[in-house]
Protein backbone atom coordinates (compact mmCIF):
# COMPACT_ATOMS: atom_id res chain seq x y z
CA UNK A 1 0.00 0.00 0.00
CA UNK A 2 1.62 3.34 -0.95
CA UNK A 3 -0.03 6.69 -0.12
CA UNK A 4 2.48 9.80 -0.06
CA UNK A 5 1.17 13.54 0.85
CA UNK A 6 5.01 15.01 0.14
CA UNK A 7 8.59 14.67 -0.50
CA UNK A 8 10.06 13.55 -3.98
CA UNK A 9 8.12 10.74 -5.90
CA UNK A 10 9.70 7.35 -6.42
CA UNK A 11 11.63 6.95 -9.06
CA UNK A 12 9.42 4.34 -11.15
CA UNK A 13 8.12 3.71 -14.65
CA UNK A 14 4.58 3.56 -14.31
CA UNK A 15 2.28 1.45 -16.55
CA UNK A 16 -0.47 3.71 -16.44
CA UNK A 17 -0.80 7.27 -14.39
CA UNK A 18 -3.89 8.58 -14.09
CA UNK A 19 -3.80 12.14 -12.87
CA UNK A 20 -6.93 13.40 -10.59
CA UNK A 21 -8.15 11.50 -7.87
CA UNK A 22 -11.94 12.70 -7.79
CA UNK A 23 -14.79 10.18 -8.24
CA UNK A 24 -14.06 9.39 -11.89
CA UNK A 25 -10.17 9.42 -11.78
CA UNK A 26 -10.30 6.79 -8.68
CA UNK A 27 -12.73 5.04 -10.30
CA UNK A 28 -10.59 4.34 -12.82
CA UNK A 29 -7.87 3.84 -10.88
CA UNK A 30 -9.47 1.06 -9.18
CA UNK A 31 -10.64 -0.59 -12.40
CA UNK A 32 -7.19 -0.87 -13.67
CA UNK A 33 -6.29 -2.40 -10.66
CA UNK A 34 -7.97 -5.25 -10.96
CA UNK A 35 -4.83 -6.00 -13.73
CA UNK A 36 -1.21 -6.80 -12.44
CA UNK A 37 0.23 -3.34 -13.71
CA UNK A 38 2.26 -0.54 -11.89
CA UNK A 39 -0.32 2.47 -11.85
CA UNK A 40 -0.08 5.84 -10.30
CA UNK A 41 -2.83 7.99 -9.33
CA UNK A 42 -2.30 11.56 -8.96
CA UNK A 43 -3.89 15.03 -7.41
CA UNK A 44 -2.87 18.28 -6.52
CA UNK A 45 -5.30 18.48 -3.56
CA UNK A 46 -4.13 16.96 -0.09
CA UNK A 47 -7.25 14.09 -0.39
CA UNK A 48 -9.30 12.42 -3.25
CA UNK A 49 -12.60 13.18 -3.76
CA UNK A 50 -11.48 17.17 -2.58
CA UNK A 51 -12.58 18.96 -5.65
CA UNK A 52 -15.79 18.90 -7.72
CA UNK A 53 -16.55 15.17 -6.34
CA UNK A 54 -16.99 16.78 -2.94
CA UNK A 55 -19.35 19.30 -3.63
CA UNK A 56 -22.88 18.28 -5.74
CA UNK A 57 -26.30 17.30 -5.40
CA UNK A 58 -25.33 13.28 -4.40
CA UNK A 59 -28.04 11.89 -6.47
CA UNK A 60 -27.65 8.34 -7.83
CA UNK A 61 -29.22 9.59 -11.67
CA UNK A 62 -30.78 7.11 -14.29
CA UNK A 63 -30.03 9.75 -17.21
CA UNK A 64 -33.70 9.84 -17.80
CA UNK A 65 -32.69 13.24 -19.62
CA UNK A 66 -29.63 12.47 -21.05
CA UNK A 67 -29.20 13.09 -24.93
CA UNK A 68 -30.60 9.49 -26.02
CA UNK A 69 -27.62 7.87 -27.83
CA UNK A 70 -24.79 9.34 -26.29
CA UNK A 71 -22.07 8.13 -24.60
CA UNK A 72 -23.29 9.87 -21.08
CA UNK A 73 -26.68 8.01 -22.10
CA UNK A 74 -25.12 4.80 -22.26
CA UNK A 75 -22.44 5.33 -19.34
CA UNK A 76 -24.45 6.41 -16.49
CA UNK A 77 -27.51 3.63 -17.32
CA UNK A 78 -24.48 1.21 -16.67
CA UNK A 79 -22.98 3.08 -14.23
CA UNK A 80 -26.01 3.54 -12.14
CA UNK A 81 -26.61 -0.22 -12.01
CA UNK A 82 -22.78 -1.21 -11.22
CA UNK A 83 -22.68 1.55 -8.52
CA UNK A 84 -25.73 0.64 -6.54
CA UNK A 85 -25.21 -2.82 -6.55
CA UNK A 86 -21.53 -1.62 -5.09
CA UNK A 87 -23.15 0.81 -2.92
CA UNK A 88 -24.76 -2.23 -1.15
CA UNK A 89 -21.66 -4.50 -1.16
CA UNK A 90 -19.53 -1.63 0.24
CA UNK A 91 -21.60 -0.36 3.10
CA UNK A 92 -21.83 3.17 1.13
CA UNK A 93 -25.11 5.08 2.36
CA UNK A 94 -27.88 4.89 -0.19
CA UNK A 95 -31.34 5.38 0.08
CA UNK A 96 -34.08 4.52 -2.45
CA UNK A 97 -36.48 7.55 -2.29
CA UNK A 98 -37.17 8.50 -6.12
CA UNK A 99 -38.11 11.40 -7.46
CA UNK A 100 -40.56 13.85 -8.79
CA UNK A 101 -40.03 16.16 -11.86
CA UNK A 102 -42.73 18.79 -10.79
CA UNK A 103 -44.78 21.11 -13.35
CA UNK A 104 -45.77 24.39 -12.30
CA UNK A 105 -47.13 25.97 -15.62
CA UNK A 106 -48.90 24.45 -18.80
CA UNK A 107 -45.93 24.27 -20.83
CA UNK A 108 -44.17 22.01 -18.03
CA UNK A 109 -46.87 19.91 -18.17
CA UNK A 110 -47.24 19.29 -21.70
CA UNK A 111 -43.54 18.67 -21.53
CA UNK A 112 -44.02 15.84 -19.42
CA UNK A 113 -44.77 13.81 -21.68
CA UNK A 114 -42.26 13.47 -24.31
CA UNK A 115 -39.70 13.85 -20.73
CA UNK A 116 -42.01 9.97 -20.31
CA UNK A 117 -40.94 9.48 -23.77
CA UNK A 118 -37.09 10.48 -23.98
CA UNK A 119 -36.49 8.53 -20.23
CA UNK A 120 -37.62 5.15 -22.13
CA UNK A 121 -35.73 5.88 -25.00
CA UNK A 122 -32.74 5.97 -22.25
CA UNK A 123 -33.70 2.82 -21.13
CA UNK A 124 -35.87 3.91 -18.42
CA UNK A 125 -39.20 2.64 -18.40
CA UNK A 126 -40.50 2.91 -14.88
CA UNK A 127 -41.77 6.55 -15.04
CA UNK A 128 -44.91 7.73 -14.38
CA UNK A 129 -47.42 11.00 -15.28
CA UNK A 130 -49.28 11.87 -11.42
CA UNK A 131 -52.06 14.76 -11.30
CA UNK A 132 -51.81 17.81 -9.04
CA UNK A 133 -54.12 15.54 -6.57
CA UNK A 134 -51.76 12.65 -6.58
CA UNK A 135 -48.69 15.17 -6.47
CA UNK A 136 -50.10 16.82 -3.20
CA UNK A 137 -50.77 13.76 -1.53
CA UNK A 138 -47.44 12.05 -2.22
CA UNK A 139 -45.65 15.56 -1.66
CA UNK A 140 -48.42 17.51 0.30
CA UNK A 141 -46.10 20.76 1.47
CA UNK A 142 -45.41 21.73 -1.75
CA UNK A 143 -46.02 24.90 -2.78
CA UNK A 144 -48.78 26.38 -4.40
CA UNK A 145 -48.90 26.35 -8.03
CA UNK A 146 -47.87 22.60 -8.85
CA UNK A 147 -50.31 21.01 -12.01
CA UNK A 148 -48.93 17.77 -12.00
CA UNK A 149 -45.27 15.32 -12.09
CA UNK A 150 -43.55 12.80 -13.79
CA UNK A 151 -42.10 9.85 -11.10
CA UNK A 152 -38.55 8.83 -11.80
CA UNK A 153 -38.47 5.66 -9.25
CA UNK A 154 -35.14 5.18 -10.07
CA UNK A 155 -33.27 8.40 -8.72
CA UNK A 156 -31.72 7.97 -5.52
CA UNK A 157 -29.93 9.81 -3.20
CA UNK A 158 -26.06 8.57 -1.77
CA UNK A 159 -23.05 9.94 -0.14
CA UNK A 160 -20.10 11.02 -2.66
CA UNK A 161 -17.69 11.03 -0.34
CA UNK A 162 -17.78 7.74 0.91
CA UNK A 163 -18.19 6.55 -2.85
CA UNK A 164 -14.60 8.34 -3.77
CA UNK A 165 -13.17 6.85 -0.51
CA UNK A 166 -13.94 3.78 -1.52
CA UNK A 167 -13.07 3.08 -5.15
CA UNK A 168 -9.66 5.25 -3.82
CA UNK A 169 -9.11 2.40 -0.80
CA UNK A 170 -9.78 -0.53 -2.63
CA UNK A 171 -6.84 0.80 -5.55
CA UNK A 172 -4.20 1.54 -2.79
CA UNK A 173 -5.09 -1.99 -1.09
CA UNK A 174 -4.42 -3.43 -4.72
CA UNK A 175 -1.30 -1.84 -5.11
CA UNK A 176 -2.20 1.30 -6.44
CA UNK A 177 0.08 4.22 -5.85
CA UNK A 178 -1.40 6.81 -4.59
CA UNK A 179 0.51 10.56 -4.43
CA UNK A 180 -1.38 13.69 -2.88
CA UNK A 181 -0.15 17.09 -3.01
CA UNK A 182 1.24 16.39 -6.70
CA UNK A 183 -0.05 18.86 -9.14
CA UNK A 184 0.56 18.27 -12.60
CA UNK A 185 2.87 21.15 -13.98
CA UNK A 186 3.85 20.36 -17.48
CA UNK A 187 4.21 16.57 -19.46
CA UNK A 188 6.94 15.80 -21.73
CA UNK A 189 6.18 12.82 -24.25
CA UNK A 190 8.68 10.58 -26.28
CA UNK A 191 9.16 6.45 -25.26
CA UNK A 192 7.09 7.24 -22.11
CA UNK A 193 5.43 10.51 -20.59
CA UNK A 194 7.53 12.10 -17.94
CA UNK A 195 5.13 14.95 -15.73
CA UNK A 196 6.80 17.21 -14.24
CA UNK A 197 4.92 17.74 -10.81
CA UNK A 198 5.10 19.92 -7.77
CA UNK A 199 7.09 16.95 -6.40
CA UNK A 200 9.40 16.56 -8.99
CA UNK A 201 9.58 14.08 -12.02
CA UNK A 202 6.87 10.84 -12.59
CA UNK A 203 7.83 8.81 -15.94
CA UNK A 204 5.00 6.87 -17.08
CA UNK A 205 4.44 4.61 -19.94
CA UNK A 206 0.32 4.91 -20.64
CA UNK A 207 -1.73 8.67 -19.22
CA UNK A 208 -5.03 9.15 -18.06
CA UNK A 209 -6.25 12.77 -18.03
CA UNK A 210 -9.22 13.00 -15.11
CA UNK A 211 -8.04 16.06 -14.25
CA UNK A 212 -12.19 17.77 -13.99
CA UNK A 213 -12.25 21.17 -14.13
CA UNK A 214 -8.29 21.26 -15.31
CA UNK A 215 -8.61 18.24 -17.85
CA UNK A 216 -8.82 21.05 -20.55
CA UNK A 217 -5.55 22.75 -19.90
CA UNK A 218 -3.50 19.24 -19.74
CA UNK A 219 -5.02 18.14 -22.85
CA UNK A 220 -3.11 21.20 -24.20
CA UNK A 221 -0.28 20.19 -22.50
CA UNK A 222 -0.13 16.69 -24.74
CA UNK A 223 -0.98 19.38 -28.07
CA UNK A 224 -4.89 18.74 -28.53
CA UNK A 225 -7.62 21.51 -28.22
CA UNK A 226 -10.54 19.55 -28.54
CA UNK A 227 -12.56 21.27 -25.51
CA UNK A 228 -12.46 24.38 -22.69
CA UNK A 229 -13.82 23.48 -19.50
CA UNK A 230 -16.15 26.56 -18.23
CA UNK A 231 -16.68 26.31 -14.64
CA UNK A 232 -20.71 26.54 -13.91
CA UNK A 233 -20.95 27.40 -10.01
CA UNK A 234 -23.58 25.40 -8.11
CA UNK A 235 -24.62 26.97 -4.69
CA UNK A 236 -26.50 25.19 -2.15
CA UNK A 237 -28.12 25.58 1.08
CA UNK A 238 -28.02 22.95 3.69
CA UNK A 239 -30.82 23.12 6.18
CA UNK A 240 -31.10 21.41 9.95
CA UNK A 241 -32.41 17.75 10.09
CA UNK A 242 -35.31 18.75 11.78
CA UNK A 243 -36.46 19.61 7.74
CA UNK A 244 -36.34 16.49 6.87
CA UNK A 245 -40.45 15.58 7.46
CA UNK A 246 -41.29 18.47 4.75
CA UNK A 247 -39.94 16.32 1.63
CA UNK A 248 -40.32 12.78 0.57
CA UNK A 249 -38.84 12.62 -2.81
CA UNK A 250 -35.96 14.52 -5.07
CA UNK A 251 -38.04 17.41 -6.16
CA UNK A 252 -37.01 18.45 -9.74
CA UNK A 253 -37.77 21.37 -12.07
CA UNK A 254 -38.60 20.70 -15.71
CA UNK A 255 -34.39 20.62 -17.27
CA UNK A 256 -33.54 23.52 -19.30
CA UNK A 257 -30.30 24.03 -21.52
CA UNK A 258 -28.17 25.25 -18.28
CA UNK A 259 -29.52 21.71 -16.46
CA UNK A 260 -31.37 20.47 -13.94
CA UNK A 261 -32.10 23.44 -12.12
CA UNK A 262 -32.50 24.00 -8.84
CA UNK A 263 -33.93 21.31 -6.62
CA UNK A 264 -34.81 19.96 -3.17
CA UNK A 265 -34.10 17.04 -1.81
CA UNK A 266 -33.30 14.86 1.13
CA UNK A 267 -29.82 13.58 2.27
CA UNK A 268 -28.25 10.21 3.39
CA UNK A 269 -26.83 12.38 6.24
CA UNK A 270 -30.76 13.64 7.05
CA UNK A 271 -30.28 17.21 5.80
CA UNK A 272 -32.46 18.85 3.04
CA UNK A 273 -30.40 20.13 0.19
CA UNK A 274 -32.11 23.20 -1.83
CA UNK A 275 -30.14 24.42 -4.86
CA UNK A 276 -27.96 24.22 -7.05
CA UNK A 277 -27.75 27.56 -9.12
CA UNK A 278 -26.20 27.71 -12.36
CA UNK A 279 -23.10 30.46 -12.78
CA UNK A 280 -21.14 30.38 -15.89
CA UNK A 281 -17.73 31.82 -14.05
CA UNK A 282 -14.01 32.33 -15.67
CA UNK A 283 -12.06 31.54 -12.38
CA UNK A 284 -11.73 27.57 -11.52
CA UNK A 285 -11.39 28.17 -7.78
CA UNK A 286 -14.74 30.58 -7.40
CA UNK A 287 -16.04 28.31 -4.97
CA UNK A 288 -17.15 30.72 -2.80
CA UNK A 289 -21.18 31.63 -1.65
CA UNK A 290 -22.81 35.01 -2.62
CA UNK A 291 -25.48 36.99 -1.14
CA UNK A 292 -26.99 36.88 -4.34
CA UNK A 293 -26.85 33.54 -5.13
CA UNK A 294 -28.26 32.23 -1.68
CA UNK A 295 -30.96 34.69 -1.70
CA UNK A 296 -31.66 33.51 -5.43
CA UNK A 297 -31.96 29.95 -3.79
CA UNK A 298 -34.36 30.99 -0.93
CA UNK A 299 -36.54 33.08 -3.51
CA UNK A 300 -36.82 29.67 -5.34
CA UNK A 301 -37.20 27.89 -2.31
CA UNK A 302 -40.26 29.36 -1.25
CA UNK A 303 -42.05 28.74 -4.25
CA UNK A 304 -40.85 25.17 -4.25
CA UNK A 305 -41.45 23.96 -0.86
CA UNK A 306 -42.56 27.04 1.10
CA UNK A 307 -42.16 25.91 4.62
CA UNK A 308 -38.12 24.73 3.91
CA UNK A 309 -36.93 28.51 4.25
CA UNK A 310 -37.91 28.95 7.62
CA UNK A 311 -35.71 25.66 9.05
CA UNK A 312 -32.86 26.65 10.13
CA UNK A 313 -29.76 26.42 7.92
CA UNK A 314 -26.37 24.29 8.87
CA UNK A 315 -24.16 24.99 5.96
CA UNK A 316 -24.08 26.37 2.55
CA UNK A 317 -21.51 25.31 -0.14
CA UNK A 318 -20.44 25.73 -3.37
CA UNK A 319 -18.90 23.28 -6.14
CA UNK A 320 -17.87 24.02 -9.93
CA UNK A 321 -19.25 21.45 -12.87
CA UNK A 322 -16.79 21.14 -15.60
CA UNK A 323 -19.08 22.54 -18.24
CA UNK A 324 -17.74 22.66 -21.79
CA UNK A 325 -20.64 23.75 -23.92
CA UNK A 326 -21.17 20.72 -25.59
CA UNK A 327 -23.77 17.63 -25.45
CA UNK A 328 -22.28 14.54 -23.95
CA UNK A 329 -18.56 13.84 -21.95
CA UNK A 330 -15.66 14.40 -23.44
CA UNK A 331 -14.07 11.35 -23.32
CA UNK A 332 -10.97 10.43 -26.62
CA UNK A 333 -8.21 8.02 -27.16
CA UNK A 334 -4.97 8.65 -28.64
CA UNK A 335 -3.46 5.89 -29.45
CA UNK A 336 -0.31 6.70 -30.84
CA UNK A 337 0.11 8.96 -27.69
CA UNK A 338 -0.72 5.93 -25.37
CA UNK A 339 -3.33 9.30 -23.90
CA UNK A 340 -7.07 9.43 -22.90
CA UNK A 341 -8.92 12.11 -21.85
CA UNK A 342 -11.57 12.45 -19.44
CA UNK A 343 -13.24 15.60 -20.07
CA UNK A 344 -16.45 16.91 -19.69
CA UNK A 345 -17.64 15.05 -17.05
CA UNK A 346 -21.02 16.47 -15.56
CA UNK A 347 -23.15 16.00 -12.27
CA UNK A 348 -23.79 12.48 -13.69
CA UNK A 349 -20.38 11.77 -13.32
CA UNK A 350 -20.65 9.77 -9.56
CA UNK A 351 -23.46 8.20 -11.46
CA UNK A 352 -21.27 7.05 -14.16
CA UNK A 353 -18.19 6.30 -12.57
CA UNK A 354 -17.35 2.23 -12.67
CA UNK A 355 -19.05 2.05 -16.30
CA UNK A 356 -16.48 5.27 -17.36
CA UNK A 357 -14.07 3.50 -15.52
CA UNK A 358 -14.55 0.05 -17.70
CA UNK A 359 -14.63 2.37 -20.77
CA UNK A 360 -11.33 3.82 -20.40
CA UNK A 361 -9.96 0.67 -19.42
CA UNK A 362 -11.00 -0.59 -22.68
CA UNK A 363 -9.60 2.43 -24.43
CA UNK A 364 -6.03 2.02 -22.86
CA UNK A 365 -6.32 -1.94 -24.12
CA UNK A 366 -6.99 -0.62 -27.32
CA UNK A 367 -4.05 1.58 -27.48
CA UNK A 368 -2.22 -1.23 -26.70
CA UNK A 369 -1.82 -1.45 -22.71
CA UNK A 370 -1.39 -4.93 -22.18
CA UNK A 371 -4.07 -5.53 -19.59
CA UNK A 372 -3.42 -9.42 -18.75
CA UNK A 373 -6.19 -11.01 -16.67
CA UNK A 374 -8.32 -9.61 -14.53
CA UNK A 375 -8.48 -10.32 -10.58
CA UNK A 376 -11.16 -10.27 -7.98
CA UNK A 377 -9.93 -7.37 -5.62
CA UNK A 378 -10.43 -7.20 -2.00
CA UNK A 379 -13.94 -6.36 -0.45
CA UNK A 380 -13.93 -3.02 1.52
CA UNK A 381 -16.76 -2.49 4.09
CA UNK A 382 -17.21 1.49 4.02
CA UNK A 383 -18.07 3.42 7.30
CA UNK A 384 -22.01 3.57 7.70
CA UNK A 385 -21.91 7.46 7.70
CA UNK A 386 -25.47 7.62 6.37
CA UNK A 387 -29.31 7.97 8.73
CA UNK A 388 -30.40 5.30 7.38
CA UNK A 389 -28.54 2.57 8.92
CA UNK A 390 -27.74 2.00 12.32
CA UNK A 391 -24.49 3.98 13.65
CA UNK A 392 -22.26 3.01 15.81
CA UNK A 393 -23.28 4.71 18.86
CA UNK A 394 -26.30 2.88 18.20
CA UNK A 395 -24.99 -0.69 18.35
CA UNK A 396 -24.53 -2.36 21.64
CA UNK A 397 -22.46 -5.09 20.39
CA UNK A 398 -19.75 -2.45 18.99
CA UNK A 399 -19.66 -0.66 22.35
CA UNK A 400 -19.44 -3.81 24.67
CA UNK A 401 -16.18 -5.11 22.49
CA UNK A 402 -14.93 -1.53 22.34
CA UNK A 403 -16.12 1.65 24.35
CA UNK A 404 -14.80 3.98 22.18
CA UNK A 405 -17.95 3.40 19.81
CA UNK A 406 -20.22 4.76 22.85
CA UNK A 407 -17.96 8.06 23.49
CA UNK A 408 -20.12 10.69 21.47
CA UNK A 409 -17.53 13.56 20.33
CA UNK A 410 -19.45 15.51 17.72
CA UNK A 411 -23.08 15.62 19.25
CA UNK A 412 -24.59 17.08 16.48
CA UNK A 413 -23.80 14.30 14.07
CA UNK A 414 -23.60 11.52 17.00
CA UNK A 415 -19.89 10.89 16.38
CA UNK A 416 -17.95 8.33 18.25
CA UNK A 417 -14.13 8.63 19.16
CA UNK A 418 -13.99 4.73 17.69
CA UNK A 419 -15.35 6.26 14.30
CA UNK A 420 -12.88 9.19 14.17
CA UNK A 421 -10.08 6.87 15.74
CA UNK A 422 -10.74 4.64 12.66
CA UNK A 423 -10.51 7.19 9.99
CA UNK A 424 -7.33 8.36 11.08
CA UNK A 425 -5.82 4.70 10.93
CA UNK A 426 -7.49 3.59 7.54
CA UNK A 427 -5.80 3.37 4.04
CA UNK A 428 -6.51 6.52 3.00
CA UNK A 429 -6.69 8.54 5.91
CA UNK A 430 -7.42 11.88 6.04
CA UNK A 431 -5.35 15.12 5.97
CA UNK A 432 -7.28 17.85 7.23
CA UNK A 433 -10.09 18.41 9.04
CA UNK A 434 -12.17 18.82 6.72
CA UNK A 435 -11.09 15.13 5.05
CA UNK A 436 -12.35 14.15 8.77
CA UNK A 437 -15.48 15.47 8.19
CA UNK A 438 -16.08 13.89 4.85
CA UNK A 439 -15.15 11.01 6.58
CA UNK A 440 -16.95 10.72 9.71
CA UNK A 441 -19.35 13.87 9.38
CA UNK A 442 -17.72 15.23 12.60
CA UNK A 443 -18.26 18.72 12.79
CA UNK A 444 -20.73 18.75 10.12
CA UNK A 445 -23.75 19.16 11.66
CA UNK A 446 -25.88 22.28 13.41
CA UNK A 447 -23.06 23.59 15.49
CA UNK A 448 -20.46 23.22 12.66
CA UNK A 449 -17.76 22.45 14.77
CA UNK A 450 -18.74 25.30 18.11
CA UNK A 451 -19.13 22.87 20.37
CA UNK A 452 -16.86 20.13 19.29
CA UNK A 453 -14.85 21.92 17.45
CA UNK A 454 -11.52 21.60 19.73
CA UNK A 455 -12.16 18.14 21.03
CA UNK A 456 -12.19 16.70 17.18
CA UNK A 457 -9.28 18.77 16.72
CA UNK A 458 -7.19 17.06 19.83
CA UNK A 459 -8.32 13.73 18.47
CA UNK A 460 -6.92 14.37 14.74
CA UNK A 461 -3.79 16.07 15.68
CA UNK A 462 -2.90 12.98 18.25
CA UNK A 463 -3.97 10.61 15.68
CA UNK A 464 -1.78 12.37 12.87
CA UNK A 465 0.95 12.33 15.37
Amino acid sequence: MTVTTGGALPDHLYDVTVVGAGVVGTAIARELARHRLRIALVDAADDVGAGTSKANTAILHTGFDAVPGSLESRLVREGRRRLAAYAEESGIPLEPVGALLVARDGGQLAALPDLAAKAARNGHHGTRLLDAAELTLREPHLGPGALGALEIPDEWIICPWTTTLAYATQAVLAGVALHLGCRVESVTSGGHHELATSRGPLRTRYLVNAAGLHADELDRHLGHDDFTVRPRRGQLIVYDKLARPLVRHILLPVPTELGKGVLVAPTVYGNVILGPTAEDVDDKRATGSTAEGLRALRDQGRRILPALVDEEVTAVYAGLRAATGQDDYRIRAHARQRYVTVGGIRSTGLTASMAIATHVTGLLADAGLALGAARELEPVRMPGIGDAARRPYQRADLIAADPAYGTIVCHCERVTRGEIRDALHSTVPPRSLDGLRRRTRARGGRCQGFYCGPAVRALFEEGRG
